[in-house]
């Protein structure tokens, strides 16, 4: 499983010129799901995606000392099964590492569902559309989380 974290000021998904999913203060993810994840995978990647301290604790100045729960942030989770993409042969992109549409979603849904469950509030895009991401990144923070099933 690969997720794209960003810290966004804020952060919206459109598909077909509608608004489907927006948040302000809290974290842009962007969902890669492999054909080999399973719960270990989701249950780690969520643990670090609520966890994670990379929010500045404005008593300590810029120190990154607060994670999104703690600030009660919000959070935007799109599907982006892009970020399989092989490039290393021949000018276009292989996806043979992104698992099949079907369970790709299930995985994807529970992933959210597991989000969800902190209290904190989650938006998403629409699994398998045409989307629009803009994104207000703060700082810029993005990382790349990345966890191989074992």
């Amino acid at each position: 499983m690969r997720v794209i974290i960003q810290r966004v000021k804020s952060s919206q998904v459109t598909v077909n010129g509608e608004i489907v999913g927006k948040i302000g203060r809290g974290l842009n993810l962007l969902v890669g799901i492999a054909d080999t994840d399973t719960d270990a995978e989701l249950d780690w990647m969520v643990r670090k995606c609520l966890e994670l301290r990379l929010f500045p604790d404005e008593e300590e100045g810029d120190r990154w000392q607060k994670s999104v729960l703690e600030i009660g942030g919000e959070l935007l989770v799109v599907s982006q099964f892009t970020l399989y993409g092989d490039c290393r042969k021949g000018r276009r992109p292989s996806f043979d590492r992104s698992a099949d549409p079907e369970i790709a979603q299930e995985l994807y849904n529970r992933f959210v569902d597991k989000l969800r469950s902190s209290g904190l509030r989650v938006e998403t895009g629409q699994f398998g559309a045409m989307m629009q991401v803009s994104i207000e990144n703060d700082g810029p923070v993005t990382l790349l989380l990345q966890r191989e099933a074992t």
